[in-house]
């Protein structure tokens, strides 16, 4: 099925990811994204930030992923597709909402630094390569980063 709705933001996180259950065991994560749209004020001339706010649902895997890895403040990028909700209050009102349901979330790393070293490979469950921040380069590894007799890829 084709998905014309899809979009790409990159804010930083509002709040801690919130990582819940359906009662038929599917891991879903809520977080709250915001970035800043500057504007220059006619008044002033100085540029002002106007913050624009997404709320932001993730399922199964990735609901657990985000929120074993993710931080409120962390810059991320998000995937994902648009859904529209409408629903009546209590009181009768009714109210709209756009939210978006994450395909993928990234850790931006464009302004990221690393601390105590460099970035270093690591092996994962799955048998493939993953990356760990904040150990020391100068510290020795007990398995290599590579084997040098394997094809890059």
């Amino acid at each position: 099925m084709a998905r014309d709705n899809n979009i790409t933001i990159i804010g930083n996180l509002t709040r801690d990811p919130e990582l819940r259950f359906t009662p038929g065991g599917a891991a879903v994560t809520d977080i709250g994204v915001a970035w800043n749209e500057n504007k220059r004020n006619k008044e002033t001339q100085e540029w002002e930030g106007i913050p624009n706010y997404f709320d932001i649902t993730c399922w199964f895997d990735l609901a657990e992923n985000v929120a074993a890895t993710l931080r409120k403040g962390d810059r991320v990028v998000v995937t994902g597709n648009l859904k529209f909700d409408s629903w009546q209050t209590a009181d009768g009102e009714n109210r709209n909402k756009v939210k978006i349901i994450a395909d993928d979330v990234a850790p931006s790393l464009r302004w990221a630094t690393i601390e105590n070293g460099a970035i270093q490979r690591t092996q994962s469950r799955g048998g493939g390569g993953g990356y760990n921040a904040g150990t020391s380069a100068s510290t020795p590894s007990s398995t290599p980063a590579y084997d040098p007799n394997e094809e890059p890829f």
